[in-house]
């Protein structure tokens, strides 16, 4: 049997230590416990929880999923019980579990991301944080955090001021420049980065001529995503010297091993899921399997495989990368 395990937190004393690199995307599993009749949860490297944030949020009017060619659309709207009643009902269930639990924490200011990671710095249960920095900036005329590397940079470094967890920031597709908003973080206190988020889009009813999603548009996930995810990893895993975690259309095997070889060092599946429940715990004993048939003792062997001269991540200077990503229009 290959060693699939990682650690996402390597500078951080309190460490986030998987078992294996298959994680439970946010928004997708729930709160872990929905799912421990269907799945063995305790074979998973570790789960991302629903987003949280500061005060309950109702989330937004049906319907707010839909089904797209190669994915789909949700318009959820952060439906959850906010921060306080999350710490109550929660984690208590976690403790007893041995896989990681991540909290994915959402806010529209600074110091709101930062009051909710030290309320959560020292709850048993709760692993590490994962921040949404996809989130709209009150103080900033409603411009995304993950848009900027200067507020992306901010936030992180709140984050990290408040709390000993180990901190992913889960970067924005919608960057003009994906590889300046990871450096920023790294350079604000980040454990680690997960990329991407969903990309915004929408679709018609052609028959009723309006929107299908009540809120006009949604985060598009699933398939039709992954080409973009696989080549903003590749990008980001060149330029930082924290760990990336890939996420975007994983439905099997393959598309986890692109991910590994762009250069991230655990992927986190979620449509994949709706779609075969079963299928992240497939994905863990695929990998073992393929990684013992191509003579592999570690995981960490396949990591970062496809990037420029064979080099391992991290390697690469930023001004580098646009030579890294050759665009040919024809």
């Amino acid at each position: 049997m290959a060693d699939l395990s990682v650690d996402l937190a390597p500078s951080n004393p309190r460490e986030l230590r998987l078992a294996n690199p298959v994680i439970a995307a946010s928004g997708c599993f729930g709160y872990g416990q929905e799912y421990q009749g269907t799945i063995d949860v305790d074979r998973l490297g570790a789960f991302v929880s629903k987003g949280i944030t500061p005060e309950p949020r109702s989330g937004n009017p049906m319907p707010r999923i839909t089904e797209t060619p190669g994915g789909m659309l949700n318009a959820i709207g952060l439906q959850n019980p906010g921060i306080r009643a999350f710490i109550r009902k929660y984690p208590p269930v976690w403790e007893g579990w041995s896989l990681p639990a991540i909290v994915n924490i959402s806010a529209e200011s600074v110091a709101d991301f930062a009051d909710m990671a030290r309320r959560l710095d020292e709850v048993p249960g709760v692993a590490a944080l994962e921040v949404n920095i996809s989130c709209p900036n009150v103080n900033a005329g409603g411009f995304c955090f993950g848009w900027d590397a200067a507020m992306s940079r901010d936030v992180t470094a709140a984050v990290r001021a408040a709390t000993t967890l180990p901190i992913i920031v889960k970067l924005s597709p919608g960057a003009t420049d994906i590889a300046a908003i990871a450096i920023a973080v790294e350079e604000g206190g980040a454990d680690a980065v997960s990329l991407i988020n969903t990309l915004v889009g929408m679709s018609i009813d052609v028959r009723k001529r309006r929107p299908v999603l009540a809120n006009r548009t949604g985060g598009l996930s699933g398939p039709a995503i992954k080409p973009v995810a696989v080549r903003m990893t590749y990008q980001v895993a060149q330029v930082v010297g924290i760990p990336v975690v890939g996420l975007g259309g994983i439905m099997g095997l393959d598309d986890a091993l692109e991910f590994f070889m762009a250069g991230a060092s655990a992927v986190q599946v979620g449509t994949g899921f709706f779609a075969q429940p079963g299928r992240m715990v497939g994905i863990v004993d695929e990998l073992d399997a393929w990684l013992d048939a191509q003579g592999c003792a570690r995981l960490g062997e396949i990591v970062g495989a496809a990037l420029p001269n064979g080099l391992p991540p991290r390697r690469m200077r930023a001004d580098d990368i646009a030579f890294a990503i050759p665009y040919d229009p024809a």
